[in-house]
């Protein structure tokens, strides 16, 4: 493994405590949660195109980034038929 990768996977293990305040604390807490792990899984992405050589991954984490405000948007609207 090379230093991409040993960042990527920081990055990774950084995204998991976000997805716990997304899924257990209130809607405008979990929004930034998501907010923030749309920030970092296409810089993931990225750093795991770097280090692999692959150029797919690069794709990926531009899709990710464009998908990523639908992603919230969708978010905010299931929380608000729950409450």
């Amino acid at each position: 493994m090379n230093a991409w990768l040993w960042i990527a996977a920081g990055l990774v293990l950084a995204v998991v405590p976000l997805a716990a305040v997304a899924a257990l604390r209130g809607a405008a807490d979990g929004l930034v949660a998501l907010e923030l792990a749309a920030v970092l899984t296409p810089v993931a992405l990225l750093l795991i195109s770097e280090g692999t050589n692959r150029e797919p991954f690069g794709d990926l984490a531009l899709v990710a980034a464009v998908v990523s405000f639908a992603g919230s948007l969708a978010y905010l609207r299931f929380l608000e038929r729950i409450r």
